[in-house]
């Protein structure tokens, strides 16, 4: 375990709550809330993992500063393997600062953002891909991808890395062999041809990975869905529908919508970022023609494309432009407002829009969302979503040194398939061996390190 100071912060949201927790860590925790808490017994004569009741004082003025619970929890079993107090207050904003104020005052500095979890990895608690895992789960949307960050902190992708780490460390091995006795023609020979078995499979194992990636991605992220159609077509109307709540301003006038609209919705067990649009079209208003500009951008970034037409309306020149912009992404196209006379030609929508999904609905009277929902589903994950035990990678900076390392194993491959020497080899097998490491934080430079856990919320 590493010798560090200790940190403190409060590791709870700021606001009012009914409980606020100040979280010290280090090897002077317990003296440093020793000096503030008044209770039975001191906490440096308590038994580890309790929770004892007292009051924390001002040690300068003998205030009484909070009515509160404390818990102890003593290295090395702890979240990171150093001493650890909790300090539970009342959730009031005023008084949970004071309490971290004189933490800080007494002993301890304010902790750096993901700075307890950081200190989990550096004391070998847990891997890089364990501690990226943690975040994942706190801004989980579903819980599917709840359980995909969970199956990560338990370590099943670590696990799955680091035997094919071992692998590799296994055929290097042998290479070794062939190295040092070159005069044996049967020693090259079963050296190539266990070099070619086993980074066969490991490059197997690195697929069936990134198989996953794109699910996992979806699933971390959220799928980056736009809705799109010109004004008044019912865009606001189904992304209300969708998140179940009326955060769009819905109206008869066309260009109610001025910007972008964001929300996160599950469908299914696919989570979405759903944007309203503004209607794209050409307009003299100054903040429209902004928002105008915003969808496009949106348009262009976007993973699905909700493409929606009126009913009540003869397909127009601006629906074929929109339509031309789209068609060669991922989209749905949506005829809306059905509950209202027909105007709209289906067998012209469907010449126009050939083999995209066509989907009928009424959002006025909530008909055809179901619809909708499978139809996302279908599209992106076949038809369901995979077993929640699969190991999933969603994570981009996985998925990058996974594809990574699949290249550096197939050049070991090819080498070894064309008779290249045995040290040539030696060098793509080292390399893919180092770039699985960066993914657990085995061969991760301090500069990697520092910027993920840059990234972490303050008190965690």
């Amino acid at each position: 375990m590493m010798d560090l100071d200790t940190i403190t912060s409060i590791s709870t949201p700021m606001g009012e709550g009914a409980i606020g927790i100040v979280r010290l860590s280090g090897a002077d925790a317990v003296n440093v809330a020793d000096k503030l808490f008044k209770g039975k017994q001191e906490l440096a004569d308590v038994t580890s993992h309790t929770i004892n009741y007292g009051h924390i004082i001002d040690p300068e003025s003998e205030e009484v500063i909070e009515e509160v619970m404390v818990s102890v929890l003593r290295a090395p079993k702890t979240f990171t393997r150093e001493d650890i107090v909790e300090i539970n207050c009342h959730g009031g904003i005023l008084t949970i600062n004071r309490v971290l104020e004189l933490t800080m005052s007494n002993g301890a500095r304010m902790a750096e953002p993901g700075e307890f979890t950081k200190r989990a990895f550096l004391n070998g608690r847990i891997d890089l891909s364990q501690a990226e895992a943690v975040m994942d789960f706190i801004r989980s949307k579903t819980d599917r991808a709840s359980k995909v960050a969970m199956n990560q902190i338990e370590g099943r992708l670590s696990d799955m890395i680091k035997r094919q780490r071992q692998s590799i460390l296994e055929i290097l091995a042998q290479v070794e062999v062939n190295i040092d006795y070159p005069e044996y023609d049967d020693v090259e020979d079963a050296t190539t041809e266990f070099l070619l078995g086993k980074s066969n499979e490991i490059k197997a194992e690195i697929n069936k990975l990134l198989e996953t990636g794109t699910q996992g991605k979806i699933m971390r992220e959220g799928l980056s869905t736009v809705i799109v159609g010109r004004p008044n077509v019912g865009k606001s109307s189904m992304l209300n529908n969708l998140i179940q709540d009326n955060k769009a301003i819905v109206t008869e006038v066309p260009g109610t919508t001025r910007d972008t609209l964001e929300e996160y919705v599950n469908v299914r067990g696919v989570p979405l970022r759903l944007v309203d649009t503004a209607g794209i079209r050409e307009t003299e208003d100054i903040v429209e023609r902004i928002g105008v500009e915003r969808s496009r951008k949106a348009l262009g970034e976007a993973d699905l494309i909700l493409f929606v037409l009126n009913y009540n309306e003869a397909l127009s020149e601006e629906d074929r432009k929109l339509y031309e912009v789209i068609k060669n992404e991922d989209a749905i196209v949506i005829v809306n407002k059905m509950d209202l006379d027909k105007q709209l030609d289906i067998d012209e929508v469907k010449e126009m829009v050939g083999d995209m999904p066509l989907i009928q609905t009424s959002m006025l009277k909530q008909e055809g969302i179901d619809q909708l929902e499978i139809q996302i589903r279908d599209l992106f994950f076949g038809g369901d979503v995979q077993n929640q035990d699969m190991t999933y990678v969603s994570n981009s900076r996985h998925i990058s040194l996974l594809k990574e390392a699949r290249n550096t194993i197939q050049d070991a491959i090819d080498a070894a398939e064309a008779d290249i020497p045995m040290d040539m080899i030696q060098i793509d097998l080292t390399r893919t061996w180092e770039i699985l490491g960066e993914i657990i934080g085995e061969s991760a430079s301090d500069e990697l390190i520092d910027q993920l856990f840059s990234q972490f919320c303050l008190g965690k």
